[in-house]
């Protein structure tokens, strides 16, 4: 990168944003005090998602509970049920603990340090920064994925991530713009997301194309990667019982661990070295009712983040009066469209209703 201080480069970005800045449903306007709220649900949200995966959510969560009070009084099950479909439900877990406890230990307001964004739950290093800068304008560097492609670009890393990253939030550290630190961060990550995109960056528009090491080399070749590991891939079963009445039967899983609290039909464990055979031999063994007639059809692939998996989906009719086992309950037809099933499991619902030809698949809410 050639020589230049870091006003050069925080003047360019920002006289660039004034004039191209993306309008997004929790942005405030310009000259507008962003509202802390809004900041901080949208930043949970964005974790590891897209700004157009998000922002349906983010209006259906606003319009269910428009202040930090309203969210913390809402009872988990019901934020479980708007969060579904949205992915790693971990953070609307933390989601509800941390309205709770900005509602219980503040009254309603979030604090404006990092130190103190950083003692809320599903609050880490990143989110802490975003929200300090976005919502208080306090100096903070704000490194997401967009950002590190920049600087990284920028600076011509042949270091890869994630072991650049120390380094690449140093770098935004020197070059942050105290007057404007909150749009210099949405700078940066507006920047990242229409202009220095992954596989196609536009060099020719860029504002900070002057400053870019990686502008006469190739530019998509940064930031450097480790090479990939092989995804991990694991098989399981799914077994949906149905009601006279059309309801199916269904569980609750653990509160911790993948999925916690989300709703999802009885199954088998998922594991890892079952061949394609298994669901034949063995993948009965979990079924919540032994009586009934099973039958296998069809399977469902999902990706999580850190396996694959394939799920075989067995469905049936439950005998004349059947109970459902410890821990199971029926979702009516007519509430499973708003239950808390996670994708994989609507997958198995839209398998299975398929299979006996009741209705359309019904897409998440």
């Amino acid at each position: 990168m050639r020589h230049k201080s870091k006003s050069e480069i925080g003047k360019a970005l920002l006289n660039w944003y004034d004039r191209s800045r993306r309008e997004l449903p929790w942005r405030a306007p310009p000259g507008e005090r962003p509202d802390p709220y809004a900041v901080w649900l949208s930043e949970i949200m964005l974790q590891q998602t897209t700004v157009a995966a998000v922002k349906g959510y983010y209006e259906r969560f606003l319009r269910l509970w428009p202040r930090v009070n309203d969210l913390a009084a809402a009872p988990l099950e019901d934020v479980l049920k708007a969060w579904a479909g949205l992915g790693y439900y971990s953070r609307a877990r933390n989601l509800h603990a941390c309205a709770q406890k900005v509602v219980a230990e503040r009254g309603g307001a979030f604090p404006a340090h990092e130190s103190e964004l950083r003692r809320l739950p599903g609050v880490g290093p990143y989110t802490a920064g975003a929200i300090a800068a976005i919502a208080f304008d306090q100096p903070a560097p704000v490194v997401d994925g967009n950002v590190e492609r920049v600087c990284a670009r920028l600076l011509a890393l042949e270091t890869p991530l994630p072991a650049a990253r120390q380094e690449i939030f140093k770098f935004v550290g020197k070059i942050l713009w105290e007057d404007r630190p909150g749009d210099f961060a949405q700078a940066m990550m507006d920047l990242g997301a229409t202009i220095c995109a992954p596989r196609a960056p536009n060099c020719l528009i860029c504002p900070l194309a002057p400053f870019c090491a990686a502008k006469t080399l190739k530019p998509q070749d940064y930031p450097k990667k480790p090479p990939k590991k092989a995804r991990p891939f694991r098989r399981g079963a799914a077994f949906v019982l149905r009601r006279a009445d059309g309801a199916l039967l269904a569980r609750r899983r653990p509160e911790r661990g993948l999925l916690g609290g989300m709703t999802e039909f009885f199954g088998s464990d998922w594991r890892e070295g079952r061949g394609e055979d298994w669901s034949a031999r063995r993948g009965r063994a979990s079924v919540p009712c032994e009586q009934a007639d099973w039958r296998q059809v069809g399977e469902v692939d999902h990706v999580f983040t850190h396996f694959a998996l394939r799920l075989s989906v067995f469905i049936a009719d439950a005998p004349p009066g059947f109970s459902p086992p410890e821990g199971g309950f029926w979702l009516a037809a007519d509430e499973l469209h708003a239950a808390a099933f996670p994708s994989v499991m609507r997958k198995v619902e839209s398998c299975a209703c398929k299979a006996w030809d009741l209705h359309a698949p019904i897409k998440p809410a």
